[in-house]
Order: structure tokens, then sequence, then C-alpha cells
């Protein structure tokens, strides 16, 4: 396919800055009125597209199957869709506070070092992108905090804009690690943070954009489709008998590179570390074998069960990379039914799902996506995919 068949318009006030929240206003101590922000993650917009009936469902129904007009599908809705034995795959990576502010050495330029991955433990290295990049050269220090306690030397150059820092930090790695990380800010994605009054992410920000499963670090941003799932929405899944299978992928940067190609099957993505452990495994098949639904929560397990899936189409254990980019068209082997965000016009996660739920049917639900208001975005509002 090619990369102009993923185009749409998409109004600037559709991209969501903020996840689904509700608003209260309350007198503090003072006397003055404030608003306060509470984040309701399973209560953003949900669409089901139906792949083999080609029907896109908006509203929820009536005793007598009827649309109610205005009454939109919540994300919470999603367990009416799913019986007992089904199973869910999640993605369990965590993201770390991975965007930093510093100081040049004796110009004190202000630089934007954003951590991507550990290179080194023993000897303090990591891969980063700095801005602006024509600044930073091989064996400039760059300074983290007004007592220079954090400091770091560019050793190497390994791209435009990458570079390998080592932290001139001597402390236990534990110790080293929590430091870092307490200086770093959530790594929302340049579209929102651009975009909002204030430029810098905070401590609600490292919350929201963290799914409330994750417990493997290694993260640059969130698996998206995995934010709208509560805890009350997660036990009433368990309650009802759907079964969860945790696998991980650490979603970095790529997601968000521009594609400079219009033949698609020229374009390379970035790799990504990913796990899959035993025990998802048995989790899958055995729900596989047993006919139940198999529904990939996000892009990200697409790509990582896609990656481990054998050829009798059951899930293997897999401790690696992949850098597997899906495009329409794509002969899936695992899941049957998916969870997606709605993205941004070029997106590969875009790509992804039209793979999935078929290019003419997703490419129908994003213009009624973008006709009846629907948000877009990691926190936007949500697509689910069903087999039937």
């Amino acid at each position: 396919m090619k990369l102009s068949q993923f185009k749409f318009e998409l109004p600037e006030e559709q991209i969501a800055l903020y996840p689904h929240s509700i608003y209260h206003e309350v007198e503090n101590e003072k006397g003055k009125k404030e608003t306060l922000r509470m984040t309701r993650r399973d209560e953003c917009r949900l669409m089901v597209l139906h792949r083999k009936s080609g029907k896109i469902d908006l509203f929820r129904k009536d005793k007598k199957g009827k649309p109610i007009q205005g009454e939109f599908i919540q994300f919470r809705d999603v367990i009416n869709y799913f019986s007992e034995g089904d199973t869910f795959i999640f993605n369990d990576t965590k993201v770390f506070p991975a965007r930093l502010y510093g100081m040049k050495e004796k110009t004190d330029s202000k630089i934007e070092v954003f951590l991507l991955r550990e290179l080194n433990e023993e000897m303090r290295l990591w891969d980063v992108l700095v801005e602006p990049a024509r600044k930073i050269r091989i064996g400039n220090k760059l300074f983290f905090d007004d007592s220079s306690t954090m400091v770091a030397e560019v050793i190497d150059n390994t791209t435009s804009r990458g570079r390998t820092l080592r932290f001139l930090y001597d402390c236990p790695h534990d110790e080293f690690k929590r430091s870092l990380f307490a200086l770093g800010e959530s790594p929302l994605p340049r579209y929102i943070i651009d975009a909002r009054n204030n430029h810098h992410g905070t401590e609600e920000d490292m919350e929201d954009f963290q799914t409330i499963y994750a417990r493997r670090e290694g993260a640059v941003t969130a698996p998206a489709t995995g934010l709208h799932f509560s805890r009350e929405l997660m036990k009433r899944l368990e309650i009802k008998g759907i079964e969860a299978a945790f696998i991980t992928l650490h979603c970095g940067l790529g997601n968000f590179h521009d594609i400079e190609v219009e033949d698609l099957t020229k374009h390379k993505v970035d790799s990504e570390a990913m796990r899959i452990d035993a025990d998802a495994c048995s989790i899958v098949n055995r729900a596989k074998a047993n006919g139940r639904h198999i529904c990939a929560v996000g892009t990200s397990v697409l790509k990582a069960t896609e990656t481990a899936v054998g050829t009798d189409n059951m899930l293997k254990e897999y401790n690696g990379w992949t850098n597997r980019f899906i495009f329409p068209p794509y002969d899936f082997g695992l899941a049957d039914t998916m969870i997606a965000n709605f993205y941004h016009p070029f997106s590969t996660l875009l790509m992804a799902t039209a793979a999935f739920g078929g290019y003419d049917l997703v490419m129908e639900a994003y213009r009624q996506a973008v006709e009846n208001g629907y948000r877009f975005g990691c926190f936007g509002d949500a697509l689910l995919i069903l087999d039937d």
C-alpha cells in the first residue's frame, strides 16, 4: 500500500491533550474557586467495528436492539462483547520519566535530553536524543541539577540527534537510577507537550501516562490502548471469567517517526525489546485451543504476538527484539479481536489497525470518528474490532 492512502483531515481540537476526565469546581482554604481534574480512564468513547458484517456501532442499544442516538458506547462497555474463557493480552511495559532538562557546561545553554535506553549498567552509559543537537558535541558535559551532582559526558554521536552519554555519578546503580529518574518528566509525545499551556510534564502526567498494570520498566511511551483500563474494569473482567495474559514490549519513539517513503514496503521501523514468557503462552494457547476469543489490547501487543506466533498459530516464548512492521494486507496468526486507539494520519499504528480490521472499513470508522467528535491520540477514544 501507499503512504498517501492513510491521509485524512484531523481537526486540531479533536487531538486529546489529557485523558478522559471529569472536572469539579471547589473552594480552597482562601475562599477562591479552583477546578480539579479527575481522570476517568474507562469512560472514554468506544466505537465497535464488526469486520465480517461491515457494521460500525457508535451508540448503545435499547432492549429492541436499536441504537440510542447520542448515547455513545463507553470503554467500560467492552466487557459486554466478551464471555467467560475469552482472553485479553496486555502489554505490561512500564514507562520511565525519560525527558530531562540540563545545561551545557560553560555556555549554560538549556538542553533537552530524552533517555532511550541504558546501554551499560556498570559504566552508566545511555542512548539518548538531544535537542538542540547542533550544540552538543563529543566531549561536552551536561549538568542536570543545581548542585552539579548529576553530570553526563557525551562520548559518541549515533544519529543526527542521537548521542551516547556516560553519567559521572559514583554510587550503587539503584541509587543512581532513582536520582536520575527523580530529575525526569513524563515522556509525553511532543504533540501533547507543545500544544499545552504548560510545556512540562507533571506528576499527574506520570500517573496518567502509565497503565494500571505496568510492571516491567523500559518504555519511553505508553502502550496507549491499555491506558483505558481502570482497576474497576479489570476486576469486572476477572469476575466474568475473562482471562488476562501479560506480555512485554518496550514501546519506543519509532511510533511517532514520520514515514519518508510513499511505498510502505520500503519503510523500516525501529527495533523494540520484547518478552513473552511461558505463563502468557499457557493462558493464550489454552483459550485458543478451546475456541475462545483472543483480544490484542493495542498495536504493541499485535506486533509482539505476531512476532512470536508459530506456524501452528500458537504463541511461543520469546525474549529478544522485534522490528515487525504491520500494514495491509497482512495475514494474522493469533488474535481474532483487538482494541486500538484512534491515531494520527500516516501513523504506523493506524496502518496496523487497518491491516487487522480491513483498510476500507477502518478508514470509514475514522471518517465517522472525525464526523462525530471522537478524540484522537494517546489519550483519545478507542476502537474495538470484532471478528463477526
